[in-house]
């Protein structure tokens, strides 16, 4: 449960209900040399006739599979772990069961659904799960409140999230109405000066009303600190409209965040159409989790369906290059993690889905030269947002729903996890019968000193970083003369094990998040590349979404498919894409806007 239980990744083995081993390979494919096809001579093939090797099983290789095996196409998946689902899925805490128990469960984060996901939860309906209608679908369940909370005696802030019962009808939603509903909400929510709110208010108003030209060409080169002038305002302003929606919540520091993608998927289709009911997953609300540990409520079952469809793993395999030659991808060169068991493995068609950090790597010199926004892919950046489970023998829900720590040095959110998992008992369930909870933590800045130590995450020891981390969870929830979290209660902890070296000279992280500074939509590539046989799929592929979530995975997996399926000039029917809602009353002042953007203009709602 502590350090002990946390290996190193090559160590690391996962829960796989359907009993594969390391380094399974298809028949032929484990230690033959040369070229290895992943469907030898004679092996059954799908109904297309078409092999499509999808590199990565994380949520964009997974979905990007669930596409294909249902328009007939055969497909393995090549996965580095063990396990499934990358950085959704949940591990084991290895050593922790006792008494017929499983062993507690962990993640390398925890799990946020929210309102506003449209694609992802279309797959999610489409895997069965027993006695559920919906399938897996029907494992998300909703938070039904936010809290903020501040250390120094400061009061807390709570916001409902459910949405509204009874949303504006059409010709209620105008700008004047946006701006008094923005308006009471601060007023509610908030200690911001009543200027400040009505500026910041009035700076909602200018993205919502931007035509997409202005957000693409002016709005994605200024970042949210500067759009919003948070260093003119009040900490207040700074810390809970500034810090609170982008490092807290997307690892991404305000001071480069790109306003397009905050104001667009944060303030927009997250917090104001969520509010308000528009654009919604059917009668979804604002957040949804999972109603119990992400594995064992949506991967395996996934895993399961894709099994039935055909699809085949390939699990501790490491993908080393992507081979081309003559126009079209070749091969793919893999290896076991440790390097070992080198070979070729061929197919139709290829589906690069890894992490970006991890699939540049695969890109060599020739691929590059034949699509240079692959070598744009260099200048994405990902960063740290990764955390601690803290297992306690007292249930501590908190809040029904997610907590951010406004005042946190290192931007920590969290949420208590037994209170969302009604078919759980913790303690019955899970360990040796002494933990009833966990409270999945989240540290979002790594780089600033904390509050114990005066040390930045990475410069911490891992008992370091869970003691820091402990401190600061305590100094915003033990204020205001209560007492949520007591030492006493804390039995144990995990951290994310592709978290290494902390303490020493080259701390690592291999399960980073992609970020947004400002100018990344303009090298963030498309899933169709120019070589035929060549696809991506991944958070930083270019989606409608534009935000490293499980919905740009799944939508970018989409969009993979969809040209894999064009290349093939396939009469399947394509991948349906659920765009962000755009609400047609806006419509109007955008056509505005596109003109005066177009004669060099600010918006009309931009007053400096």
């Amino acid at each position: 449960m502590t350090t002990e239980h946390a290996h190193e990744p090559q160590e690391q083995t996962g829960h796989t209900p359907s009993g594969h081993t390391r380094r399974r390979f298809l028949t032929g494919a484990g230690t033959m040399a040369g070229a290895v096809a992943l469907w030898p001579a004679g092996t059954a093939r799908a109904a297309t006739g078409k092999r499509v090797a999808v590199l990565g099983g994380g949520v964009s290789g997974l979905s990007a599979a669930h596409e294909l095996a249902e328009r007939g196409y055969a497909v393995t998946v090549l996965e580095y772990y063990d396990a499934l689902g990358g950085k959704a899925r949940s591990m084991p805490v290895p050593g922790t069961a006792a008494g017929g128990r499983a062993d507690l469960p962990a993640e390398h984060g925890f799990r946020f659904f929210p309102g506003f996901y449209r694609n992802l939860p279309d797959t999610m309906r489409r895997i069965p799960v027993p006695g559920n209608a919906h399938g897996v679908h029907d494992n998300l369940v909703s938070g039904t409140e936010a809290l903020f909370a501040r250390s120094g005696g400061r009061a807390d802030l709570h916001f409902p999230l459910r949405r509204a019962t009874t949303p504006p009808r059409p010709g209620d939603l105008t700008p004047g109405w946006i701006r008094d509903q923005l308006l009471s909400v601060l007023e509610l929510g908030t200690r911001l000066p009543a200027h400040e709110a009505a500026y910041f208010a009035d700076r909602v108003l200018v993205h919502l009303t931007s035509c997409d030209a202005r957000r693409e060409q002016q709005w994605e080169k200024v970042s949210w600190w500067d759009f919003i002038r948070a260093e003119e305002m009040s900490e207040e302003y700074r810390t809970v409209l500034g810090i609170g929606q982008t490092r807290n919540l997307v690892a991404t520091r305000a001071e480069v965040a790109s306003t397009r993608t905050v104001g667009r998927v944060i303030i927009e289709a997250l917090l104001l159409w969520g509010l308000l009911g528009r654009g919604m997953d059917g009668d979804a609300d604002i957040d949804r989790v999972l109603n119990a540990p992400t594995s064992e409520a949506w991967i395996d079952p996934w895993e399961t369906h894709l099994r039935s469809l055909g699809v085949e793993f390939a699990l501790g395999t490491q993908v080393r290059e992507v081979q081309y030659a003559g126009g079209r991808v070749t091969g793919v060169r893999v290896s076991d993690r440790d390097g070992g068991d080198e070979r070729t493995v061929t197919a139709d068609h290829y589906v690069s889905a890894l992490p970006v950090e991890h699939a540049r790597g695969t890109w060599g010199p020739a691929l590059r030269a034949a699509d240079p926004q692959l070598a744009r892919c260099d200048a994405l950046q990902a960063d740290w947002m990764t955390g601690v489970m803290f297992y306690l023998r007292t249930p501590t829900p908190v809040v029904h729903g997610h907590i951010n720590c406004l005042d946190s040095p290192w931007s920590v959110t969290g949420v208590g996890q037994a209170q969302f998992w009604p078919g759980r008992d913790f303690s019955r369930d899970y360990g040796d019968g002494r933990a009833r909870d966990c409270l999945s933590a989240i540290i979002s800045e790594w780089d600033k000193p904390g509050i114990l130590y005066g040390k930045t995450a990475k410069e911490c020891t891992k008992e370091e970083v869970v003691a820091e981390l402990w401190a600061q969870l305590k100094d915003g929830l033990n204020d205001a003369g209560k007492t949520v979290l007591r030492d006493e209660d804390r039995l144990g902890w995990f951290m994310d094990p592709a978290v290494t070296g902390l303490g020493g000279p080259d701390p690592q992280n291999r399960e980073q998040l992609l970020i947004h500074p400002t100018g990344t939509l303009y090298n963030r590539p498309t899933a169709r590349t120019r070589v035929p046989n060549f696809f991506l799929a991944g958070d930083y592929v270019r989606t409608d979404v534009d935000l490293a979530t499980m919905e740009g995975a799944n939508e970018s997996a989409r969009l993979a498919v969809n040209a894999l399926l064009d290349a093939d000039n396939s009469d399947a029917e394509r991948c349906e894409i659920q765009e962000l809602y755009r609400p047609p009353e806006m419509e109007p002042l955008k056509r505005i806007d596109a003109v005066r953007h177009r004669l060099g203009l600010p918006n009309t709602f931009d007053l400096g």
